[in-house]
């Protein structure tokens, strides 16, 4: 890959010529190594290959981006296309040596989705800035210290506060049997506002424990004393949702998007349109090999290429 420059951008055919010949290297030796009967293997084995190359380039496209000075949009752009092929190389080598079905394609595209969207995040057109989310247990160390100062001051027996004390444990014990993890998608900071950001490609017939625990940890950051809030972003429009999404859009302490609605929060979080340069770059049925979108539409995966 010979250009690195700021044209990049626009140079889809040229990073998926390129990505394809490194693929293509490989997977050759991928196959010397491992047996065409462990193919999982394989598939693994390809998918590492095509991210190891992507974030090559990437860091050779953020050094020329330092040297020339690019600005936030210019290093977007680029790294938009760049991510963009790998996934398309990613995705027909991959069913090359593991044809995809169902399960695995419809899940697939949704963890492709959540990283791509967070790019506008990380060089946005706004002034924002990414934090690190609390640990749980610096959080429930908090709080019981709090309701145990707040239980000291009671004017009751000792014994009494004790006891407090123990069914203030017990309801932490009835929340959570470990550890809950805080972190979700992305984090930062806009206007003196923490946002707790979840991507999700759509929501199953199978999503009551996520829905839960969600609702949980929304819970939590709406008690802390910072101003926390909690969104979550759905690619999915919202009539193929199903009522676990209605379930977090009424909570009260999620506010939750999809389809259109979860691009323009990303515009207007971020700074960046990344609807518009989806229309513009995106087109997976004319950018997958033929023999990939074949195998596509013969099980009728082909639905699922949609941003």
């Amino acid at each position: 890959m010979n250009n690195t420059d700021k044209k990049l951008c626009t140079e889809k055919i040229e990073l998926l010529r390129y990505f394809r010949d490194r693929t293509s290297e490989s997977l050759e030796e991928i196959r010397r190594n491992i047996s065409n009967s462990d193919f999982k293997q394989q598939a693994s084995a390809v998918n590492k290959a095509v991210i190891e190359t992507k974030d090559n380039l990437i860091k050779t496209v953020l050094q020329e981006a330092t040297k020339e000075k690019w600005d936030n949009k210019e290093i977007l752009e680029s790294i938009l296309m760049i991510t963009y092929t790998s996934y398309i190389v990613m995705i027909e080598t991959r069913n090359e040596v593991w044809p995809y079905e169902y399960m695995t394609f419809s899940r697939r595209i949704g963890e492709l989705w959540d990283p791509f969207c967070n790019l506008c995040f990380q060089y946005p057109l706004k002034n924002i800035s990414l934090f690190v989310p609390p640990l749980f247990s610096d959080v429930k160390k908090k709080l019981t210290c709090e309701i145990e100062t707040y239980i000291d001051k009671l004017s009751i027996t000792n014994k009494q506060k004790g006891d407090l004390k123990k069914y203030y444990d017990k309801v932490w014990s009835l929340v959570t049997s470990g550890e809950i993890k805080l972190e979700l998608d992305l984090h930062f900071k806009k206007d003196n506002i923490k946002y707790i950001v979840d991507f999700k490609s759509g929501f199953g017939s199978n999503e009551k424990g996520n829905t839960n625990r969600l609702l949980l940890v929304a819970t939590i950051y709406k008690n802390l004393e910072e101003n926390y809030k909690c969104v979550i972003l759905v690619r999915s429009e919202e009539d193929r949702n199903n009522n676990y999404f209605q379930t977090l859009k009424k909570s009260g302490i999620w506010e939750a998007y999809c389809g259109n609605e979860a691009y323009k929060k990303i515009k207007e979080y971020s700074g960046f349109n990344i609807k518009q340069w989806i229309t513009r770059n995106v087109n997976w049925k004319r950018d997958l090999r033929k023999e990939t979108i074949t195998h596509f539409k013969k099980n009728k995966l082909d639905q699922y290429l949609i941003w």
